[in-house]
């Protein structure tokens, strides 16, 4: 099984190979494939993630075929190996999956084609972390030393549990913070008033409010008073610390309407720098390095 399913899977040398190699073209570098097929398996809902490959694909010259889980086979019982060994007999060239089952890869061990793993459960989410990291690598040149402070449902979060094992690989040392109920014990927590003055970044995660509102017992405006980025934890920031988030941002919950595209925020640049990581990764897979 080929592509790309956890960054566990990877050396940081590798790590640090497909961050240079989206930079490269990012900086207008291109190679195409017009020949290759690749279907998006999204059964869970998405944007950025969803999309962002869709357009990875397209810059690299690679057809779309997209997938709708509504008006497929699943409803008739069709298990997941079934549907991707189908569009692998169908001769598409790769498949991107995102699937809430964690590690549903694991069923797939048969299957020849490259797989592309947009996020699994809780566990991982490969290319968003390439991405926040590229976003790093691009902001300080470098990984060792830096401070990061994940803050948020690190809990139920793929994005914090991938970031913490890579980041840490990579000579990072990692914080998280938020409520207490989401503490999962994965890195040291700290308060987030301290966070915001010591370290490089601050991560921001959405906060599923509407499924765990009545678990933390406060209201949206009490959680952004105690676990939110406003302007005031803005200002007491290092002057070169930036902040991140995965999105989708919920607005007056983890993050102030005018923090997120504040000078130091970097939400969008995020955005921008999954197109060339995913570009990368699909690029690399299809000529066979992973």
């Amino acid at each position: 099984m080929r592509g790309l399913l956890t960054l566990k899977d990877l050396s940081t040398e590798k790590i640090m190979e497909l961050i240079k190699y989206a930079l490269k073209l990012k900086k207008g570098f291109r190679i195409s494939y017009p020949d290759k097929k690749v279907v998006t398996l999204f059964f869970e809902n998405s944007t950025r993630t969803q999309y962002s490959f869709q357009c990875a694909l397209m810059n690299l010259g690679i057809k779309v075929v997209d997938f709708d889980t509504q008006l497929s086979s699943i409803a008739k019982g069709e298990t997941l190996y079934d549907t991707v060994r189908t569009f692998e007999a169908l001769g598409v060239d790769g498949v991107v999956i995102r699937h809430s089952k964690d590690e549903y890869f694991k069923e797939l061990e048969n299957i020849k084609i490259p797989i592309f793993n947009g996020g699994d459960g809780k566990s991982n989410h490969p290319t968003q972390s390439l991405l926040d990291l590229m976003t790093i690598y691009e902001e300080f040149g470098k990984f060792e030393g830096l401070k990061c402070c994940i803050v948020g449902d690190i809990l139920h979060s793929r994005v914090a549990h991938t970031n913490i094992e890579v980041m840490r690989r990579l000579g990072m040392d990692v914080y998280i913070s938020g409520p207490e109920e989401y503490n999962d014990n994965s890195a040291e927590w700290i308060p987030l008033d301290e966070a915001v003055k010591t370290m490089d970044i601050v991560m921001l995660l959405r906060v599923q409010f509407e499924r765990h509102q009545e678990k933390m017992n406060i209201t949206v405006e009490e959680y952004h008073e105690k676990y939110g980025m406003n302007s005031k934890r803005v200002s007491m920031m290092k002057d070169n610390a930036i902040i991140m988030h995965p999105a989708p941002i919920n607005r007056g919950v983890e993050i102030a309407d005018d923090v997120a595209e504040c000078e130091k925020s970097r939400i969008y640049k995020q955005m921008t720098n999954g197109v060339y990581v995913r570009m990368a990764v699909i690029s690399d897979a299809l000529d066979g390095n992973l």
